[in-house]
């Protein structure tokens, strides 16, 4: 188990009417759900709302006080299944996951949600991966509401709005009968701030309770003709209630008074529209904006009333909206066009057409926009031409690309050090990489691993070279996502297809890219959930018949014969290695607290630290090709015969060994030593150190005695 305590965050939870909560936005949404009678929750971990399912999984006191079932769900699917409880039964249920990818692996069972409508509220919680910060493929999930009549909201940045947002969001559920998808951006997860908080509210209906009294309705089952009917509910009934709801209830809003000219953007991007307007002269701090906006909290479905409204007298609009297609700019067009408005609608010809819309960004925009559409706006000192306004330097030409790398000490670096050795003794191979830290095996210095497809999908991605060649192909998946649809959806293809390739399973006990959750396989003892499920039973319980197992990556020769045995065995059927070592980052977030605590208390704790010897090592830098850990770097001698840097480990190294194991694995050379650090020595010890201090001191006097210096 992950040993990172989420007491404070817990104790949030509990705060009441009166208190105040101050902390992060996906913090506040967690409370939210609370004080909105959640019936039960469920989600896949991933950035940003992982913290959503971090601090959950430790609040089961407080959810059993409450009546709310928490699920961490095997991935995105099983969670959006989840969600089947609020069809037939008036139960408030959220799930969470990472926007883009889990809509993807969870649209099945959304589509299916979304046609047979809910009864209770149900509410998808989506971190929108996209932009800067983001580590996956640049999209969006709006388009999934568009295709299957989901509801969303975009709530504007800040813990008031966004909590309030999830009271919206069940309320426009239940009174539609249809799911709602909230977006939050990274920033938005992360933003910081202050809200009053209510008492949490038990769910007028359990999940339990209702099970005593089950319910079935056959006009809630996505199957011909009801289906049929469905479809016409979604456009006849509940679209036009979710309009009223909106329009009703105020969830959208308008800033700022009349003007020549308006500004449409979504609720997400609303601080960065203030803040350029504030730039530009045209809004206090506080937001009172000379250039109308209209804030669209609900970004989908679209008010064409509300529109028209905003656009009335008003000569030109300009819609900010990320990324691509425009969805919003196209329905805002739509409206405008069938109505006959006159208004010119800007967006996406003065906007970037991808990518995300910073500061810089948006300032541009926004000016350029006014400068031709109101150029009156503008003050005179942005107005003025041939401004000598300074130009920011394009850093690109002279910083070079920053690409994520493994953590120091991390356990996976050794696997691609050996790929790396194989692939000299037998050639290049065919590699597909999987989601997970190990994907970063694909850069510098490895270069292993052409393709990703997919969570749990990397032994999939090899479909079409495991048919047997002359080259076995190799995939890599860690056991996050081995367990998250990797047995399923790679392994037994792979075993009913009876491929021929090698399949690396890298086992570092977590979900680590995620944040390091528990996963079936995890060695450690968990009390709410089951671990110490080995992977290999599991590979061998679905016919995978070739195993062999590796319980400690930093073992490179051992894993060098392994994977070199997979590679060229006789044997049938796909070939499975399972290379096992703790994650690093876990693994000293758990023991150096503890390794701390003994030596306050005056226990003896040794430390293994490993160095190069600057005498020994001959500045080829080998050792750095195989191994790119952060703490090996280069440093300069002071011996004036040499001009080459020699190798350096620094103050951040964990005592793994690689480095050395790497060494000795590729016969590179003998310059790494390992010496222990010993806090709290014995007496014996301390005796020991001293002798060896005066001989060496002798030694050395010894040598420099006969040492013949020259004069200046």
């Amino acid at each position: 188990m992950a040993e990172r305590s989420f007491t404070a965050e817990v104790a949030h939870l509990r705060k009441g009417a009166g208190d105040t909560f101050t902390g992060e936005g996906i913090l506040a949404i967690t409370k939210a759900l609370l004080e909105n009678g959640v019936g039960y929750v469920g989600g896949y971990q991933g950035a940003p709302v992982s913290h959503l399912m971090d601090v959950l999984a430790d609040a089961q006191d407080l959810l059993a006080e409450l009546g709310v079932r928490f699920e961490s769900n095997a991935n995105e699917a099983a969670a959006a299944a989840m969600l089947s409880a609020s069809v037939n039964y008036p139960i408030r249920g959220a799930v969470t996951f990472k926007g883009p990818v889990g809509v993807n692996v969870a649209s099945d069972a959304l589509a299916n949600l979304s046609s047979a409508g809910v009864r209770g509220g149900a509410l998808i919680i989506m971190g929108e991966d996209y932009g800067e910060g983001s580590s996956i493929m640049q999209e969006r999930s709006y388009a999934f509401a568009l295709k299957s009549q989901f509801w969303m909201l975009d709530p504007r940045p800040n813990l008031e709005s966004m909590v309030k947002a999830v009271g919206d969001a069940f309320h426009l559920s239940e009174a539609s009968n249809t799911p709602v998808m909230m977006t939050l951006r990274i920033r938005s997860c992360h933003v910081t701030g202050s809200f009053a908080t209510q008492d949490n509210m038990a769910p007028p209906l359990t999940v339990r309770a209702a099970l005593s009294n089950p319910k079935a309705d056959m006009t809630r089952v996505v199957l011909p003709p009801m289906s049929y009917v469905q479809e016409k509910e979604k456009v006849e009934h509940r679209r036009p209630a979710a309009e009223k709801f909106i329009r009703e209830n105020g969830l959208n809003e308008v800033f700022g008074a009349d003007g020549p000219v308006g500004i449409i953007c979504l609720g997400g991007h609303y601080n960065g529209v203030v803040r350029a307007l504030q730039r530009l002269g045209l809004c206090d701090l506080v937001g009172n904006t000379q250039v109308p906006i209209y804030c669209l909290n609900v970004a989908y479905p679209l008010l064409p009333d509300q529109v028209l409204g905003f656009a009335a007298g008003k000569s030109a609009l300009l819609v900010v909206e990320e990324g691509q297609p425009e969805f919003l700019e196209q329905g805002l067009s739509t409206i405008l066009y069938r109505a006959g408005a006159s208004v010119a609608l800007h967006g996406k010809d003065i906007f970037p057409m991808a990518g995300e819309y910073t500061g810089a960004v948006m300032l541009e925009a926004i000016e350029g926009f006014l400068r031709r559409a109101a150029p009156e706006l503008l003050p005179d000192r942005i107005r003025a031409p041939n401004q000598d306004r300074p130009v920011p330097p394009d850093l690109a030409k002279s910083v070079p690309i920053r690409p994520p790398g493994f953590c120091v000490g991390c356990p996976e670096r050794p696997i691609f050090a050996a790929m790396k050795l194989v692939q000299e003794d037998l050639g290049p191979h065919h590699v597909a990489a999987d989601i997970g830290c190990h994907l970063f095996g694909t850069l510098p210095p490895f270069g292993i691993g052409g393709a990703t497809m997919g969570f749990g999908l990397g032994p999939a991605s090899n479909g079409a070279f495991d048919g047997g060649g002359e080259k076995r192909p190799i995939s890599i998946i860690g056991d996050g996502g081995f367990w998250h649809s990797g047995l399923s959806s790679s392994m037994t293809n792979a075993v009913y297809n009876k491929s021929d390739g090698v399949v690396v399973v890298v086992d570092n006990f977590y979900t680590a890219a995620t944040g390091g959750q528990d996963v079936l396989s995890s060695r450690a003892d968990n009390p709410s959930r089951r671990t110490k499920h080995p992977i290999a039973q599991a590979m061998k319980g679905v016919g995978v018949n070739w195993v062999a197992e590796v319980d400690r990556t930093y073992d490179v020769p051992r894993l060098k014969r392994v994977l070199t045995e997979a590679l060229t065995t006789d044997a049938k059927g796909p070939k499975v290695v399972i290379a096992s070592s703790e994650c690093m980052l876990n693994k000293q977030r758990r023991e150096k607290p503890l390794r701390q605590q003994a030596i306050r208390e005056g226990r003896r704790v040794a430390a293994p630290r490993f160095g190069v010897d600057e005498a020994i090592c001959t500045g080829d830098h080998a050792c750095m090709r195989l191994s790119g850990c952060p703490s090996l770097s280069l440093k300069v001698t002071k011996d004036p015969l040499r001009d080459d840097p020699v190798a350096h480990i620094d103050q951040n190294c964990v005592g793994c060994g690689n480095c050395g194991e790497v060494a000795d694995a590729a016969i590179l050379c003998p310059s790494f030593y390992r010496a222990d650090v010993v806090h709290n020595p014995h007496r014996w010890e301390r005796r020991l150190a001293g002798l060896r201090k005066r001989v060496i001191s002798w030694l050395q006097d010894r040598r420099r005695a006969k040492r013949v210096e020259v004069g200046a």
